[in-house]
């Protein structure tokens, strides 16, 4: 039988493809810069917002707490006129880029582990490299590919961005399969 234990290489080698892949989608080839606009007037919407005293968070406007205050005349006035949107206010202060590159490797382990957890469940040992390489791949691409789309569907994420976040999850999955189709038990 096939345990997670005899699977660590490839978990630690997919994790570590997936960030150097997420390292130069963001910092070499930059393709999701575009999906951030500058706003046009940055300084008197940061002031309103400051004045606002926000406690980190995500808020919408026109907030609307129930189904049935969405059907009054006046919820609908205020989704006619605008603007809708929704805003993620956080901390205070210059990103700690160490913690969120730690996060994020975490969670490429996690992927990982996962994703081998499944694979001990149905894959035996010795199974054929194409057939772990599909396996790994469907599986890790479900894993980076859907939030995105939970995104686009419910918070308004722009869909060429949710499309740039569905090619980086396509080199994840790619990276992942072949690390585990390479290293595969035999």
């Amino acid at each position: 039988m096939l345990t997670l234990a005899s699977l660590w290489m490839p978990v630690l080698l997919s994790a570590i493809g997936v960030f150097i892949a997420s390292s130069l989608i963001h910092m070499v080839f930059q393709w999701h810069q575009s999906e951030y606009r500058k706003l046009p007037n940055e300084a008197e919407m940061r002031a309103l917002v400051s004045a606002a005293n926000l406690a980190p968070g995500q808020y919408v406007m026109p907030h609307c707490p129930s189904g049935k205050e969405m059907q009054s005349a006046e919820v609908q006035q205020k989704f006619k006129e605008g603007p809708v949107a929704a805003l993620t206010v956080r901390a205070n202060g210059m990103p700690n880029m160490g913690i969120t590159l730690g996060q994020w490797f975490g969670l490429t382990v996690v992927v990982a582990l996962l994703s081998a957890c499944l694979a001990c469940m149905v894959l035996p040992r010795g199974a054929d490299h194409r057939t772990v390489f599909h396996f790994f791949a469907a599986v890790t691409f479900m894993s980076y590919a859907t939030g995105s789309f939970i995104n686009g569907i419910w918070m308004g994420k722009l869909w060429r961005a949710v499309a740039t976040d569905v090619l980086d999850s396509s080199i994840y999955a790619l990276l992942t399969g072949a690390a585990f189709a390479w290293l595969w038990p035999q």
